[in-house]
């Protein structure tokens, strides 16, 4: 089992996966779009969402379920609503796309809330609901896909482990950014774990027969966090996307359907425009306020600092940005393939 790591600058690996996507055939604009994304999570500490993905990404425009060029196209529209269909866009594209979006709506009539059908995988959400926070707004955004995690008491899959993240500016401090999925670990960190040549820890997923499993090579269900918590959430966030824009993605599996497990996804985006309820800058200082507040609680035995939502990814991101973003062998030599098969050269160290 080996754990060995490359460190690599954030610009350069950013210009190495835009190429690649140029290559694939994305316009140089999507494809910075798609980079960032990638690369943000990664300089995050969110490995699983980083550029591990590329081949995966570049697997899917090969088989015809990603469209580099699609065809992003408004079917709905209010002063405070937008229901985009993807054309199977890649994620990052379309989503940055309808998160501006709401953003403007907020901006106009206090919310904007947006629904994206038919996109593929959209990376680490909570890059989208930072979108809002940075103008000063609360973002909120959530995603599902075909089941990939086992309800509350199965052990088959019947639901998605659908992520949710929200973000709010503070002042002094950083945003609040809560990103979550509703199953113990993410499915990006069975792949991150195969990478790096490791075990999972028990209680993170289940094998295709069900039983449990700490082989990531094994592991094909994930399970949901919190028991019955987790898996309520994921059924109600199907509710909120897949079923609002008429594209169930669990009943189909349920039935049979041929193509039912092919992946593509439904999202909502949202933004809230603070001002329209209070005045923001006091609404920031409250924020700051709870932070300090609960940091400054007596700690808990073995507990060296009480951490805020996406206050332990922010010390990542500062570590990351001055020193670079460590690559597990099993990433690097994914990136190497990429390279040769696209004629990308390797960022330096790779």
């Amino acid at each position: 089992m080996g754990t060995k790591e490359v460190r690599v600058a954030k610009d350069p690996l950013k210009q190495f996966s835009k190429e690649v996507f140029i290559r694939v055939g994305f316009s140089p604009e999507d494809a910075d779009v798609q980079a960032d994304v990638l690369v943000w999570a990664n300089l995050r500490g969110v490995d699983s969402h980083g550029v591990l993905r590329i081949p995966w990404y570049v697997e899917l425009v090969d088989k015809g379920h990603m469209h580099p060029r699609p065809q992003i196209q408004v079917q709905k529209e209010t002063p405070a609503t937008v229901l985009f269909d993807a054309d199977y866009a890649p994620g990052p594209v379309v989503t940055v796309q309808a998160m501006n979006r709401v953003i403007k709506k907020a901006r106009e009539v206090g919310i904007g809330w947006g629904l994206i059908r038919n996109t593929m995988h959209q990376g680490a959400i909570g890059y989208y609901s930072l979108m809002a926070a940075r103008e000063g707004m609360a973002g909120i955004a959530l995603v599902c896909n075909p089941p990939n995690m086992a309800p509350h008491g199965a052990r088959a899959a019947g639901l998605h482990n659908s992520p949710i993240a929200i973000a709010v500016p503070g002042n002094r401090h950083r945003p609040l950014l809560l990103d979550m999925a509703t199953s113990v670990a993410a499915g990006g960190k069975l792949t991150l774990a195969m990478d790096k040549g490791v075990s999972i820890p028990e209680g993170w997923a289940l094998d295709k027969d069900g039983n449990p499993t700490t082989d990531p090579k094994l592991a094909t269900i994930l399970m949901p966090f919190g028991g019955y918590k987790g898996s309520g959430l994921a059924m109600m966030f199907e509710c909120l996307s897949s079923l609002m824009v008429g594209n169930p993605l669990l009943e189909p599996a349920f039935q049979g359907k041929e193509g039912a497990m092919i992946h593509h996804q439904n999202s909502v985006v949202a933004a809230v425009n603070i001002g329209t309820f209070t005045d923001v800058e006091k609404y920031k200082a409250h924020v700051d306020a709870i932070i300090e507040g609960l940091k400054a609680l007596p700690k808990a035995k073995g507990v060296d600092e009480i951490l805020v939502p996406g206050e332990p990814e922010d010390k990542v991101y500062d570590e990351r940005l001055r020193n670079g973003i460590p690559l597990p062998e099993g990433t690097v030599q994914k990136l190497r393939d990429m390279s040769k098969r696209f004629g990308v050269p390797l960022p330096a160290g790779l």
